[in-house]
């Protein structure tokens, strides 16, 4: 429960002598119309949480659009990180690929290699043969020897033959050497482009994986912000079923309050017919103990915080009891309060409200008149409850979140 809570219920039972002790009709008819402005000022606040709940289902529905958003982006990362890693894997595999292609040039060029090493040998030969046979003074002799018209004409033929396997042997040289190079350079090149593209995607990858982290923060900072909302949303329906339980024991205190009038009427006629006075009973307006026990811990600072009750421990199966006549305002479960009654009282014209907490059991409901000493649960150790005991709180007027009307019971009751 968060925040402040609007005037807790003062109601009390037909014929309760103890609550309409030495009031008269005026004070009641008083009593009643402040009942009735204490429900227009809960419907008055019911309306303004509702007015928050409707904020914060609002502001839920924004983060989770949000989310939707950084989803549909977290899954565009994903599908361009697993592109991105599928074109890293076929870069892989063309740059191996093409580390074969080396491997099978390397093999090509040795070939090419020794087919010029041969050539330039071939070349060196005939070279020598030039220098040594004067070049083409020998051919010319080769020519002058024939012996007949027919020889000379094969002997030319020989010649040019020869003369043009010279000039193939240079071209083809020439072409293997120009080949070489060209298979050197075009594959390098291709390599280094593989590689290149690799480096670019790997640093794309990078980046990817950056903004997917990003977008992980962002997401989760939107789920906290969600619980956040979340838990207040819970809080604000909280205090608004609070409130809602507020407005219906109102409602029931202001029958309760109209028999008393209509009732307290009745006896002051039938006293008059009789010609006596009216005279109402007397109450004590005092609490009881609520628990028997060890009182553990009083009012005020503890452990760098302010205790806004009494404890009382004991054994289990300790009955709890009602400190005075009331009527219940909340019966529930609370995560700090563990199972816990809130009982609105009047004593003398003084609105009061008892909180019993950490018990075990509750064996009253919501709305359920009750009168003081009446067992209302057992002694328990739920919530944020450090051992078996019953946790008490008088607010001298209704329960807020700052208990700023809590009181010191010990002023109340003997501890």
């Amino acid at each position: 429960m968060k925040r402040t809570l609007s005037m807790l219920i003062v109601a009390a039972m037909v014929g309760v002598s103890s609550l309409i002790a030495g009031v008269p009709t005026d004070a009641l008819a008083s009593k009643l119309s402040n009942l009735n402005s204490q429900k227009s000022k809960i419907s008055n606040e019911r309306n303004s949480v509702e007015s928050e709940i409707k904020k914060a289902n609002d502001e839920i529905d924004r983060i989770q659009g949000e989310q939707s958003k950084v989803r549909a982006e977290m899954e565009r990362i994903d599908m361009a990180t697993t592109d991105t890693e599928n074109k890293i894997q076929e870069k892989n595999q063309q740059i191996d690929a093409t580390n074969k292609e080396i491997e099978q040039l390397k093999v090509e060029i040795k070939e090419l290699e020794e087919r010029i090493a041969k050539r330039n040998e071939l070349l060196k030969d005939r070279a020598r043969n030039f220098q040594e046979t004067g070049g083409m003074v020998s051919y010319i002799d080769v020519l002058m020897g024939a012996q007949s018209f027919s020889d000379f004409i094969d002997r030319m033929s020989a010649v040019a033959t020869i003369m043009e396997a010279d000039q193939d042997i240079l071209k083809k040289h020439q072409e293997d050497k120009a080949l070489l190079e060209t298979k050197k350079t075009e594959v390098q090149e291709k390599l280094t482009n593989l590689e290149n593209m690799k480096k670019d995607l790997e640093k794309m990858k990078v980046k990817l994986i950056a903004q997917k982290a990003e977008k992980d923060r962002l997401m989760a900072s939107l789920k906290e912000q969600e619980k956040e909302v979340e838990e207040y949303l819970l809080e604000s329906k909280e205090k608004e079923e609070l409130l809602a339980a507020q407005a219906r024991a109102i409602q029931k205190a202001i029958q309760l309050e109209k028999a008393r009038i209509a009732e307290i009427e009745r006896q002051k006629r039938e006293a008059a017919k009789k010609g006596q006075t009216y005279t109402p009973p007397v109450s004590n307006g005092k609490f009881i103990r609520p628990a028997n026990g060890v009182y553990t811990s009083g009012f005020g600072a503890r452990w760098g915080e302010v205790h806004y009750g009494s404890d009382i421990a004991n054994r289990a199966d300790v009955p709890i009891w009602a400190a005075a006549d009331g009527v219940v305002i909340k019966s529930y479960y609370s995560s700090s309060y563990g199972n816990c009654v809130f009982i609105s009282h009047s004593i003398d014209g003084q609105i009061y409200t008892t909180v019993y907490a950490h018990m075990s059991t509750r064996m009253v409901g919501e709305g359920a008149v009750v009168r003081q000493g009446q067992q209302i649960g057992i002694m328990g150790n739920t919530g944020q409850s450090t051992g078996q005991h019953l946790h008490f709180e008088i607010h001298k007027g209704p329960w807020n979140d700052a208990k700023s009307n809590a009181v010191n019971p010990a002023n109340y009751i003997p501890l």
